[in-house]
């Protein structure tokens, strides 16, 4: 049990819920929104950049991003991402959450118009400027994953803290939601304005001049409400945790919290300088003693993160075999460039109501109940069994009268990452950690989860293409295709099972009760903080 805890955070820990711990939510969510609504979008403005900059009329098909293009555009934003949560991570514990909180944020609203006024004089120019500054919206919603997580741990109490961490990740769903259904009005408004026909009626005409603007208006357009929740994020006083053991100011740190918990705290200076001269508070990322303290939990954070989001991004892979198989798009060249703008949003809307959104709520309402160990636990052996169920009889569910039970089970594996895995790897680094190293820890475990998102998004593209060259996407090689693909994964989510056991429960516990950071002296030589719950 973690001793001479200070005020503040005792009053913190134990607070109820409040109106703050929502607001918090929705404004440290507003990251995660635009992060979902970027990723979301990019899918669909791909396919009409495609058309727009790369079709050939007299080709029989309408144009596609070459591969190296469209593995450019969609995989700028990672390596961003990838860059800034390792930067920001860092930052936010040299300079405290609330300075570099605002930063992320404009950075992500001024790159979001930037992405939209993408100019030049040649395909390939539009392609360039549109990759750079989506590699910097990348770094700006980097900078979101450990601070957002680390500031939504520092201020909620015991009892609820994963909930809200959770719910701050949930804000994803209502951003992929968002992206989807504002593409379909815009897509539907300019079909209605500028009608078109079919690329297989009239190649020329199915491309009306005005399709320029629905892409450059669908990625500024996310821009919006990050814009809306900068004020707040700026009035928002910096955690009490921060204030107080990292820049050792208890009065501030009591003032912050009497205004937000409306009741009088202590100013504890004495208490703080006594804890934050402890050896456990002084030991530094590289030391031994983090090693020995922290180096499993932090391996197990980044490996887990790593193996789920192989498997987690890779669900890109399958979609368009699963939308022509059931009906919802017809081949592109039935299509105009809007309509297909409009049929690929309906779908990818119908899969995040259906499989991304709910999954995300599950973990928020059942996350302190059956904590965070069990839920990753369950959610990776769900994924192997899906994983394993749709690739040891692939020929069955190919066959035309199987596909509907191909999607439930496609659908399944998806909704147990969001309730499993890829809820509780956001929020279990949030939690393990001493305050002074949190937000570079979290940083350093996203960056290992976005690397996996690489592997998975981009790495299984080319694994995934047909055995037979004759059969592969244009412009890809062959690889070992769908079926051999998904044992792989299978065996990824196993990986990560095994992996969780390095992973400890932060449950209803405090803060500096996982960290160790107010243990006395006789109780660090003796610091044990087992990883699983027995």
């Amino acid at each position: 049990m973690a001793k001479d805890q200070l005020q503040v955070l005792n009053a913190l820990d134990a607070a109820k819920t409040q109106w703050y711990h929502f607001t918090a939510v929705v404004v440290a969510g507003m990251g995660f929104f635009t992060d979902a609504y970027d990723l979301f979008s990019i899918s669909l403005v791909t396919k009409l950049l495609g058309r727009i900059y790369y079709t050939k009329v007299s080709s029989a098909k309408p144009g596609t991003l070459p591969p190296n293009v469209s593995a450019a555009v969609n995989g700028v934003a990672f390596c961003g991402t990838l860059a800034g949560q390792l930067f920001f991570g860092w930052l936010g514990d040299k300079m405290g959450r609330k300075r570099v909180y605002g930063m992320t944020l404009m950075i992500m609203v001024i790159c979001s118009i930037a992405s939209g006024l993408s100019f030049g004089h040649s395909p390939k120019g539009v392609m360039a400027t549109l990759c750079f500054f989506r590699f910097w919206l990348g770094f700006g919603i980097g900078g979101d994953y450990p601070l957002s997580a680390t500031i939504m741990s520092e201020y909620a109490n015991k009892k609820t803290r994963g909930a809200f961490i959770a719910a701050v990740f949930a804000m994803q769903g209502f951003g992929n939601l968002t992206g989807g259904i504002f593409s379909l009005i815009l897509a539907s408004a300019f079909k209605a304005k500028f009608p078109a026909p079919s690329y297989a009626e009239d190649a020329a005409a199915s491309l009306v001049p005005q399709a320029d603007y629905v892409w450059r208006i669908i990625l500024m357009f996310g821009a919006i409400p990050a814009l809306l929740t900068y004020y707040w994020r700026m009035k928002m006083p910096e955690t009490a945790r921060y204030t107080s053991l990292i820049a050792k100011n208890a009065k501030q740190a009591a003032d912050d919290m009497a205004k937000v918990l409306q009741v009088d705290l202590a100013v504890e200076q004495e208490k703080v300088n006594r804890l934050t001269s402890r050896p456990s508070n002084e030991f530094g990322l590289f030391s031994k003693e983090f090693v020995k303290r922290h180096g499993l939990h932090l391996l197990g954070t980044t490996t887990t993160w790593f193996l789920l989001d192989i498997a987690f991004y890779s669900q890109n892979l399958f979609q368009k075999d699963i939308f022509s198989a059931i009906g919802w798009i017809p081949p592109a060249k039935k299509m105009s460039a809007l309509g297909e703008l409009f049929k690929v949003a309906r779908a990818q809307t119908l899969i995040a109501l259906c499989g991304t959104v709910p999954g995300y709520w599950f973990t928020v309402a059942l996350i302190d109940v059956m904590g965070r160990f069990k839920i990753q636990l369950m959610g990776f052996a769900m994924m192997a069994i899906f994983m394993f169920g749709l690739a040891i009889p692939y020929t069955h569910w190919t066959h035309p009268d199987n596909r509907i039970g191909f999607i439930i089970m496609y659908g399944l594996t998806f909704f147990f990452a969001n309730f499993g895995p890829n809820a509780t790897t956001f929020v279990v680094p949030a939690e393990i950690f001493p305050a002074r190293l949190r937000s570079t820890c979290h940083g350093i475990s996203a960056a290992s989860g976005k690397a996996g998102a690489i592997v998975g998004a981009f790495g299984f593209l080319y694994l995934a293409q047909n055995q037979n060259p004759a059969k592969t996407d244009a412009g890809y090689p062959a690889g070992i295709g769908v079926r051999n693909s998904l044992m792989i994964l299978g065996a990824i989510c196993v990986l990560g099972f095994i992996c969780t056991l390095m992973v400890p429960e932060p449950n209803g516990k405090s803060l500096e009760e996982m960290s160790g950071e107010n243990e006395e002296e006789e109780e660090e030589k003796v610091y044990n903080n087992r990883t699983v719950p027995v």
